[in-house]
């Protein structure tokens, strides 16, 4: 695992069923690395990123593996952290939001709404701008772009939504669970930005 993996090509009588069974395998994988690395809490979207573009990897058949990944959380975290620290200052505002509805302020429940919304929006763009993310990238262009992905593209949007209640709900049900699904949530993150490039 700590070798970098030699060059995935289809074996040529390699059938269809085992390609994404192969790959539905290195999503668990990833979600693995990215919880792992994802610890720190603040680190979070470099994760992501790292895992995204570790699956980008995989899907082009081009080399990777752990050492890539950890190559690319390295460069992603640089800038990655203050991304990270911005969604926890967030969540940290719906939170007291929903303290205030829940102690009877005078619209509070329309308050609790629209934050609550806010931050689901919030970490759709967060997960857009991860898919994104190249070497180098700025992260305030790659959230502005997939903030304009988010409204543009509800289809997706809501696509990735519905990935993050499956890992709030197997979170819920089983933490290991969760660190699982956390690769199929950055794969569904690439395949919605490929889908919207192609678009």
């Amino acid at each position: 695992m700590t070798e970098a993996r030699a060059e995935a090509r289809p074996e040529p009588g390699e059938s269809r069923f085992s390609r994404g069974f192969a790959l539905f395998a290195e999503c668990l994988l990833t979600g693995v690395w990215i919880a792992l690395a994802a610890l720190p809490l603040v680190t979070g979207p470099a994760a992501f990123a790292a895992g995204a573009r570790h699956l980008r990897r995989r899907l082009a058949h081009e080399r990777g593996g752990l050492r890539g990944f950890t190559a690319d959380f390295r460069a992603a975290v640089r800038r990655g952290w203050l991304v990270g620290v911005a969604g926890w200052a967030a969540l940290a505002v719906v939170w007291v939001d929903v303290r205030a509805v829940r102690d009877g302020l005078p619209g509070g429940p329309l308050v609790g709404s629209v934050g609550v919304l806010a931050l689901i929006g919030a970490a759709v763009a967060g997960l857009r701008a991860a898919a994104l993310w190249r070497p180098g990238a700025s992260w305030r262009a790659l959230l502005a772009r997939a903030g304009r992905h988010t409204v543009l593209d509800p289809a997706g949007s809501f696509l990735l939504v519905g990935g993050l209640a499956v890992v709030a709900c197997s979170a819920w049900f089983s933490a290991p669970l969760a660190v699982a699904v956390l690769g199929a949530v950055a794969a569904a993150a690439v395949a919605v930005e490929e889908r919207h490039r192609r678009r």
